[in-house]
This record gives C-alpha cells, structure tokens and sequence, in this order.
C-alpha cells in the first residue's frame, strides 16, 4: 500500500508548517501553522490548500507555537471536523494563543481599514476571529507522551518529547502497510539538548522516515553563558546611556525563558536590578500555564517550582494585560527592559513599543529568536535605516544587538547529532522549516555524517514512501 507525503507548508521556509500524509484508509496533515509575511502573500497562503479540508481524519499538531498551530481556525471554516491531536500541554496553550491571534488580526485590520479608508482602498477581513478561533478548540484531543493511540483505520500516533518547549512533541505515525508498520517522525521544531528549564529531545526506535526542521542547519549557537555575558553587557550598557531594552519576544516559551536569564542575572548581580515588564494578557497568561505544567520541565527547574521557588515571579517583573497600562510605559523615562510579542515583529503590542522607542538611539532592540524573510524583525536584525511600522517610516536609530544563542532550536550540530542517534538508520530523511540556504547545509552535513542522501522538497512536492 502506497503512502504519500505532501510538503503544503513550511517547505524552503520556517513558516506555516503543514504536510499532508495519506494511505489507503486516511488523510492527516502534520501541524496546520500560520503563514507569517507581507500581507497579501500571508491571506493567500493561508487561505487555500492543495487537499479538501473536510477529507482529512485529523490534524496532529507538534506543538503550541503559531507557526505551527495558528491556522487550525481556518481549516475549522474550511469545513474540517476530525480530531486535533496534542499533548494536554499544547492544548492549555492553544486556548489562549489561538484566540490572541483572532484579537490580533481583528484589530490589526481594523487599524489597517481606517488607514485604508482615508487612502480610498477597499477595506480587507480578518483570516479568522477571535470568535472563530475558540470555536476551533473543541476538536482538540489529548494524548500525553509515549501513549500509542489509534487516530484512524492504520494509523496509530506516539508522542515524544521534542524538548523544544513545553509540550512540544516529536509524533511518530505507525502506519498499517501490509504484513509490518512503515513509520513516520516528525522533528519539527527540534530542542537541544542540556538546556536550562527543557527536557532533551527523545529518538524514537525503528524509524523508516525522519522529518525535521532546518531553522539552524547550517548555523552553530554560542555558548549559552558567552550568551549570558553578552546580554548583561548589552543591558549594562543600555542603563549606563538611560535607555530602554526593548525585547521581542514570542510569548510562548521565550518569554519566560528570557524572564529566567534576566533574573538569574540580577539575582547574581551581574546587572543593576531594574523593572521587568512582560507587556501582554497573552505572555500573562501562558506563563501562568507555564506555572501549572511544571512537572514537564527539567530535573532542576522542577526541583525549584516544588521548593516554593518561582524563577518567574521575582518582586521587579510586572505582568501587563490591561491595554492603558501598557500604554502607560511609553511615560517612562527611567532604564527598564520591556518584554512583548510578537517574537517577528509582525503584530501585537511590540509594535507600539517599537513604534515609541525605535528612533531614540539611547535604546537598544535585543533580537533573541529567529526572524523570518519579509518580517520586520528580520528588517530589524539587518539594521535598515528606515522600517515601516502601521505602513509609516520610523529611522531605526535604537541599537540593535542579536543574541542567537537563546533560541530553543537545534543548530546544526544538534541536528546531526540527533539524526546520528538513531539505532538504525531511516531509509530517507526529508529536511523542512528552513531557508534554502539552511536547509542545503543541513543536507550536506547529513550526507556526510550518516552516508545518506537527504531531500530538500519544495513547497507543495509529493513523494511516495517505500513501504514493507
């Protein structure tokens, strides 16, 4: 029996992962993430696929990030009514983020339509409601980790730990092909392994194909503490001119991860003990859940949730929701560090933030995650002279100071390390979620660490698996 893999999205590109698997018997895609560029590409993308929503069984989602999880509303609308698998984690998350992302867009649409009606264009819809996106959420279903669990005629899922963030998962597809199973994991997003706060990636047994991401595949991290002394230095720096640290942050996992470091270095008084402010209901809320879920988080970070000992609620970090609060921080003229989503810069309270702060050059913008092409965080992280925030021109006169090494990806040791580990080897590995440059890297490191030949598809490429 032939299986099929379709790469729908996050093809040559770390954004909107989808990928669409059909046997004889069912149709699944693996995560059903969000598209994120410029406006119009973004509406396109994301509002049509190469498959009938309504045909498929089920989506499994790996994890809560919207570049994985933030278009499940639209297939919602699109006529889809399976399941959607997860860990009890990610749909915690979910609840909040994918009714954020209906907010966000219904009042960047909004903003956009009073600037487009004062120009004589026509006024545009959101992708999807808040409304719509809550609706989406009672076809969520629960599976923890290691838990096989048949989601359809020969299809069985297992989850493992990804170690990427809380919740996150490597799933693994045993399908029924004949006499044996033909098995399928999907490592998209990948951890590393040894970092604060995560459990390491697990390597499920007796893989026949390995999916994985290639955000990093031809980069290497630093150290995480030379990270460390570069951030006290940059924060140091900025309070020595009077400046704001301005953070973008995705609200998920980072924030909370960048709350932990900042803490740790004023608590061993690396850096001047100032305000923390993590501005938004959404950051506000997942790190509650972040709160609840400690069981998930490595053997030390456990330890000190159980001792009473809250790494995240330290007596200088404000947690903002209410909106007039929020604004209240453009009065302040005094150093603090100013955490808010989105974590590309494409939407949310951070653009107001930058909007306030970007053309004072006694700030500083502290870039700490990956920013995909065609976003303003990547027009940020390449210092242009001149960026466009709510379609006005800003000159980027703040700092900008890139820390790579706090993103909670695989780089490309990792990865290979990770595909090294494997018993036996898969029969083919299909490299994803990457810039081509990326992702190219990856495959020639993989060819000549494993002896194999990995494939790169492109956007909307089938391939028909071997099976037993």
């Amino acid at each position: 029996m032939a299986v099929l893999i379709q790469f729908c999205g996050g093809a040559k590109t770390v954004t909107g992962s989808m990928h669409f698997v059909a046997t004889g018997h069912s149709k699944v895609t693996l995560d059903f993430g969000l598209f994120q560029g410029r406006r119009d590409e973004y509406y396109k993308v994301n509002s049509q696929f190469p498959f009938s929503p309504e045909s498929l069984n089920a989506c499994i989602l790996s994890h809560a990030h919207i570049d994985h999880s933030g278009n499940i509303p639209t297939l919602i609308k699109k006529g889809f009514r399976g399941s959607i698998y997860c860990t009890p984690t990610t749909r915690e998350f979910c609840r909040y983020m994918l009714p954020d992302s209906g907010y966000i867009q219904e009042e960047d649409i909004r903003y956009v339509n009073k600037i487009n009606k004062r120009r004589g264009l026509p006024s545009r819809q959101p992708l999807y409601t808040k409304k719509e996106a809550q609706k989406s959420l009672k076809y969520f279903e629960t599976v923890d980790y290691h838990n096989s669990f048949p989601i359809s005629k020969d299809i069985t899922l297992t989850f493992y730990e990804a170690g990427h963030i809380l919740g996150s998962t490597v799933p693994v597809l045993d399908i029924k092909t004949g006499r044996t199973n033909t098995r399928i994991a999907y490592a998209v997003d990948l951890g590393r392994r040894d970092m604060p706060l995560l459990r390491n990636p697990e390597v499920p047994e007796d893989v026949d194909y390995l999916i994985i991401e290639s955000t990093y595949g031809g980069r290497e991290h630093e150290d995480i503490k030379d990270a460390e002394l570069e951030l006290a230095k940059t924060i140091n720096k900025t309070i020595r001119r009077g400046g704001k640290v301005i953070i973008p942050s995705f609200a998920l996992e980072r924030t909370q991860f960048i709350v932990f470091f900042i803490s740790e270095l004023m608590k061993r008084k690396k850096i001047r003990k100032i305000p923390i402010y993590v501005d938004g209901p959404l950051a506000v809320n997942l790190t509650e859940v972040v709160r609840n879920n400690s069981q998930y988080f490595d053997d030390t970070t456990k330890k000190a949730f159980l001792e009473d000992v809250d790494p995240l609620g330290y007596d200088n970090i404000t947690y903002i929701k209410d909106v007039n609060e929020s604004k209240k921080l453009n009065d302040i003229t005094r150093p603090v560090i100013i955490i808010s989503a989105s974590g590309m810069c494409e939407n949310g309270r951070i653009l107001h933030h930058l909007k306030n702060n970007i053309e004072n050059p006694g700030n500083t913008i502290v870039v700490i995650g990956f920013m995909a092409k065609h976003t303003l965080g990547r027009r940020i992280v390449e210092k242009n002279k001149i960026v466009r925030i709510f379609g006005r021109p800003y000159d980027m006169n703040a700092e900008v100071v890139v820390i790579n090494a706090f993103s909670s990806h695989a780089d490309k040791f990792g990865l290979v390390d990770y595909c090294e580990r494997f018993k036996r080897r898969p029969k083919k590995i299909f490299i994803v979620h990457g810039e081509p440059e990326q992702a190219e890297e990856l495959r020639k490191n993989l060819r000549r660490h494993l002896n194999i030949k990995p494939h790169v598809p492109a956007k909307e490429e089938t391939v028909y698996l071997r099976t037993r």
